[in-house]
């Protein structure tokens, strides 16, 4: 029998010395539903063609070196139940487009340059078990929109620029284990 790429659903490339930018041509892996570039070297802009990965159930490109904004392309990608994306150099704002993908469970965005303020739109998100936005320059106020997420286990904001009070809406978050809001 003969297999091509074109038809793999997972692409795991963890910890695989992969230099270089990812090509647009990722985005003709149609049927992918993991993709999994962890731990490399990879330079250069997300490339907006990931958007095309209607299919994707996992997406991690967690520590590189990964620069530019995050294509709001990624909104397309409407079966996603884990986004991965942090331990990079994104800069810019999270695109609105990230808060409608309302079957996440994981939202990984930490340790970028990630620029703006966390949106009311957080709320859409009600299946989010784990958020992670730490050690970015979000500015802003935490929204009291966050205590829709009443499936949250994990919720890192730290090392950002956040001002204003902690909204009394996190008490909402009943199953929270872990919160970690220091400066």
């Amino acid at each position: 029998e003969c297999y091509s790429i074109e038809n793999t659903n997972t692409l795991d490339l963890n910890n695989s010395g992969l230099t270089g930018s990812i090509a647009p041509e990722i985005g003709q892996l149609i049927n992918l539903t993991t993709l999994i570039l962890v731990n490399n070297q990879l330079t250069g802009e997300i490339p907006p063609e990931i958007g095309n990965l209607t299919n994707l159930t996992y997406l991690d490109l967690y520590d590189n070196e990964l620069t530019g904004s995050i294509p709001p392309e990624i909104g397309n990608l409407t079966n996603l139940n884990w986004l991965s994306l942090d331990n990079n150099q994104l800069t810019g704002e999270i695109p609105s487009e990230i808060w409608n993908l309302a079957n996440l469970i994981g939202l990984y965005l930490s340790n970028n340059e990630l620029t703006g303020s966390i949106p009311p739109e957080i709320g859409n998100i009600s299946n989010l078990t784990y958020l992670s936005l730490g050690s970015n320059q979000l500015t802003g106020s935490i929204p009291p929109e966050i205590g829709n997420l009443t499936n949250l286990e994990k919720l890192y904001l730290s090392y950002n620029q956040l001002t204003g009070s902690i909204p009394s809406e996190i008490g909402n978050l009943t199953n929270l284990e872990r919160l970690v809001l220091h400066i």
